[in-house]
């Protein structure tokens, strides 16, 4: 009885009427009392924020905080594919004739999380990995290649949690989520990097809006408040880094493995 229960009241609380409420919230003055206690029960590093807590104007102004310089080194391996996010890995591995097999016991159709863009013949034989943003990670999202801004795809959708209980017991919730979606062009081919939304995330927004060219490791977007990014390499260009295991926490800018040419 508890498990549908909880399942009725996560889909009563998915709509993003409420998202939008409680991103009213998060941006009004009135919020930054909540810092301290965010940070408190969270147990956020905020000695690594570019500012005092008390200087951010609002919650949301500080979980989409920046960083002093220096905090999150990108590696520097030839040929890299740096992670976009501080986040914990929840699932990894080839994508497998279009589909991403075993995220949270769930299987996820590659059209449907891409919303049935071309793109996605790029990617039915890739590599993917769900990368999940706690409350208490760094919540910007960074390039994780050099390269050009080709397509970006917005996906209207719910707002269903991304952590635990969400992923296991909510049908398909990365493909049902509101999502952005950007396409990058590398030299070695294509890399997306699909940022999903979840319960209470106010939005997905670009960095710039007009910028079309990154450096690895550059500001891309951010999340107000955590979710997921899901990153996809094209077809035969990617080998993940040796010894990286679903399950593994990762930061901004650590390697994930290494793109090359196909022959």
């Amino acid at each position: 009885m508890v498990k549908p229960l909880l399942r009725l009241m996560t889909e009563l609380s998915s709509h993003r009427w409420l998202s939008r409420l409680m991103g009213a919230f998060a941006h009004s003055r009135f919020s930054r009392l909540l810092i301290p206690v965010f940070i408190r029960t969270y147990q956020i590093p905020a000695a690594q924020a570019e500012k005092n807590p008390s200087e951010y104007a609002s919650l949301n102004e500080f979980f989409s905080r920046r960083l002093k310089p220096g905090m999150r080194p990108v590696t520097e391996e030839p040929d890299a594919v740096a992670s976009p996010v501080d986040a914990l890995i929840t699932a990894m591995g080839t994508i497998e004739s279009g589909t991403l097999l075993n995220v949270k016991g769930q299987d996820y159709k590659l059209e449907e999380l891409l919303n049935h863009s071309p793109h996605q013949e790029l990617y039915k034989k890739g590599y993917f990995f769900v990368l999940y943003l706690s409350p208490t990670d760094y919540h910007r999202i960074h390039s994780p290649v050099t390269g050009k801004l080709t397509e970006s795809d917005y996906i209207r959708g719910r707002c269903y949690p991304v952590n635990e209980f969400g992923m296991r017991n909510m049908k398909s919730v990365l493909c049902r989520n509101e999502r952005l979606i950007t396409y990058m062009a590398h030299s070695a081919g294509e890399i997306a990097v699909a940022k999903v939304g979840a319960m209470n995330v106010s939005g997905i927004k670009y960095s710039d809006e007009s910028r079309r060219s990154f450096e690895i490791g550059d500001d891309l977007a951010y999340f107000e408040f955590g979710s997921t990014v899901v990153l996809l390499t094209e077809s035969g260009i990617f080998t993940p880094r040796p010894g990286l295991e679903s399950g593994a926490k990762v930061k901004m800018g650590e390697l994930l493995g290494f793109l090359r040419r196909p022959e």
